[in-house]
């Protein structure tokens, strides 16, 4: 039985227009055989059905290659390494995929994640167990003491259940590649700056320039994709010049770095939403607001978003993506915020943007020849929406005008169920937020007295 789709318009990802008219159609393993006007399509037999999207806005499965599943909207990170047990975070990570599914992704790239949670999630999904995304999986990051995720004293380490792996040399980042590989990742995640600054300011890389080439060399050896999260000139300049096939953020490129790339090949996953999201939605009171983070993730951003529209225009792969797993950006609330902060920041029009989300970022990930675009050949992971997102590309993050989820031709309906995450994630021992001195206890009760007065 073949599944035939008639669509009002189709956004096949091939090109920036919209086809009018036009019809797919979808063998039994879930294939496109056809892409193409509706007078042209193939005869439709008894046995096969029709899905009627005439109305509809017709498109790729977006895809988000920055989504942590291991993180469980985490608010520190302790919250991320500590508190729960790996299969407890590998249900939750699960439920969340799931989340993302019904705000229609249907891809997800999860890049460094403790223990085996990711690889679990994907197998799970892969072997029909349960519905969700494709998943592309990491392990944990390779991290030095220079390096994002070794975050605790030197007399704590990097915890077992952390998503970091701390790694000393060279010969010990690559037997832990090498693990990883044998456990079945599809791609290696290098901590490659976080911590350390100069004097000026500047990040410095967390590896040297030979460490970083052994890791690509060693990872790329073995069959696999390197990523690498670097926000500093140093750390994005290493990346590029060893051939990291994705490298998060970047805020901070030249025109050297620029160049690597190029030569290279290395793309970028700016992830804008995340430290947008910082910027909007962080309050006076909290931790990270009275830390001035809002006002220094502004500035960095706009270092960034001056960097990445020099990157685009010379030609780097822009793929999107959103870190997706933290309290600020919640699974399938703001994936495809980023979409539009690519055409608000960064001046993509929507046709790019959606483009950037599918068949670009397909390009990256596991299958990349058998997604991201609606032809012959490829699977029909493919959106029907009630608006079309190339007058609208705000309109993706309202879940409600998605009017269906098909994963290779098979519809995917999550159905929404809330949960508190009092029992989910916030499990780190805080249990007061001010130092109760008298000088500040005299201060409360004046303002208590204040109140009353008025």
């Amino acid at each position: 039985m073949k599944t035939f789709v008639r669509c009002g318009q189709l956004f096949t990802g091939c090109e920036d227009d919209a086809r009018q008219h036009q019809t797919l159609v979808v063998d039994e393993a879930g294939v496109i055989e056809y892409a193409g006007p509706d007078g042209d399509a193939p005869r439709r037999t008894r046995q096969d059905r029709m899905l009627d999207y005439s109305r509809l806005f017709v498109m790729p499965g977006l895809i988000d290659v920055h989504t942590h599943l291991a993180y469980g909207n985490a608010k520190s990170e302790e919250d991320i390494d500590l508190y729960s047990p790996l299969e407890f975070r590998a249900l939750r990570g699960l439920f969340f995929a799931q989340k993302c599914a019904a705000a229609g992704f249907t891809a997800l790239c999860s890049p460094g994640d403790a223990g085996q949670i990711s690889l679990s999630i994907r197998n799970a999904i892969r072997a029909g167990l349960f519905d969700g995304p494709r998943v592309m999986a990491a392990g944990r990051y390779l991290t030095t003491h220079q390096g994002l995720t070794d975050w605790y004293p030197t007399w704590i380490g990097a915890p077992e259940t952390s998503i970091g792996k701390l790694v000393t040399n060279i010969a010990e980042a690559i037997e832990e590649i090498r693990r990883q590989v044998k456990d079945g990742v599809d791609c290696i995640k290098i901590a490659l700056d976080g911590i350390q600054r100069r004097e000026n300011g500047e990040l410095v890389a967390a590896f040297n320039q030979e460490e970083t080439d052994a890791m690509v060399r060693e990872t790329h050896r073995l069959g696999k994709k390197a990523v690498a999260h670097a926000r500093g000139r140093e750390a994005t300049l290493y990346a590029a010049r060893s051939g990291v096939d994705l490298i998060f953020h970047a805020n901070h490129l030249d025109d050297e770095c620029i160049a690597a790339m190029l030569e290279t090949g290395s793309a970028l996953c700016p992830t804008l939403t995340q430290p947008k999201n910082v910027i909007e939605f962080t309050q006076p009171h909290e931790p990270a607001g009275q830390k001035g983070r809002p006002g220094a993730a502004r500035r960095e951003y706009e270092i960034g978003c001056g960097n990445w529209k020099k990157a685009r225009a010379a030609g780097i792969p822009m793929m999107t993506g959103t870190d997706t797993g933290f309290a600020v950006t919640p699974y399938g609330e703001w994936n495809a915020r980023e979409l539009e902060l690519f055409v608000e920041d960064l001046g993509f029009t929507p046709a790019a943007a959606l483009r950037a989300a599918t068949e670009v970022n397909a390009r990256f990930m596991s299958q990349g020849d058998h997604i991201g675009r609606l032809e012959p050949g490829r699977f029909a992971d493919v959106l029907a929406l009630d608006f079309s997102p190339l007058e609208d590309i705000g309109g993706l993050q309202d879940r409600r005008r998605i009017s269906a989820v098909h994963i290779a031709g098979k519809e995917v309906s999550i159905p929404e169920r809330d949960y508190d995450p009092r029992q989910v994630t916030d499990f780190a021992l805080s249990n007061w937020t001010e130092l109760y001195t008298r000088a500040r206890v005299a201060e409360l009760r004046g303002q208590r007295l204040q109140l009353a007065a008025e």
